[in-house]
């Protein structure tokens, strides 16, 4: 037993280095390849629903947590809200979502795209925390973990687009005010 503990005391002290530190934090080609790793681990548990389904509750639930909120706030009236896994209509399976009972041209492609504001939330913790956390190899590789599921959760499904382009008013307002505000920052 002391040997286990002398052999994970030094790996430890190894992996915690300034040295070994500086490489990784410093290093793009490993930060891609940490994210390459995480990714493959987890597009290998898709053979299996239920192991794919708890890989992904945690980016799941921040997806769907996004169209909750959003639509509450503009009125879509959610209705349900689930992230747990089923078939669809097509065979394929649908993690999570949410409902809706009041979708107008206002409030669809705001509740349909809200999980673009996760990149929002990922820039910040990039941007604050990032800088107060201790420099560990532990603390790097977990913000390195939260960050990926954070960015690859922000993407709207291909369901949400659809969603998003039935309203023509809506995707016609919303395309205004973003070439409004474009301009403006000219």
């Amino acid at each position: 037993m002391d040997i286990v503990r002398a052999l994970l005391y030094r790996f430890d002290w190894w992996i915690n280095s300034p040295e070994f530190l500086n490489l990784l934090v410093n290093n793009r080609f490993l930060l891609i390849l940490l994210v390459i790793v995480l990714m493959r681990l987890k597009y290998n548990t898709y053979s299996s629903m239920w192991a794919s389904a708890l890989v992904n509750i945690p980016g799941t639930l921040l997806h769907e947590l996004m169209h909750y909120v959003v639509g509450l706030v503009l009125n879509a009236r959610p209705c349900n809200f689930t992230i747990l896994p089923r078939r669809g209509d097509n065979g394929m399976y649908v993690m999570g979502s949410v409902g809706f009972r009041n979708i107008t041209f206002y409030n669809a492609v705001p509740s349909a795209l809200a999980p673009l504001l996760l990149l929002v939330i990922g820039f910040y913790i990039n941007r604050y925390y990032l800088p107060m956390m201790p420099l560990t190899a532990t603390n790097y590789i977990l913000y390195v973990l939260l960050q990926t599921i954070i960015i690859e959760n922000a993407m709207p499904s291909s369901a949400d687009f659809r969603v998003a382009r039935l309203y023509f008013k809506g995707v016609l307002f919303y395309g205004l005010i973003f070439v409004a505000w474009l301009i403006s920052l000219l």
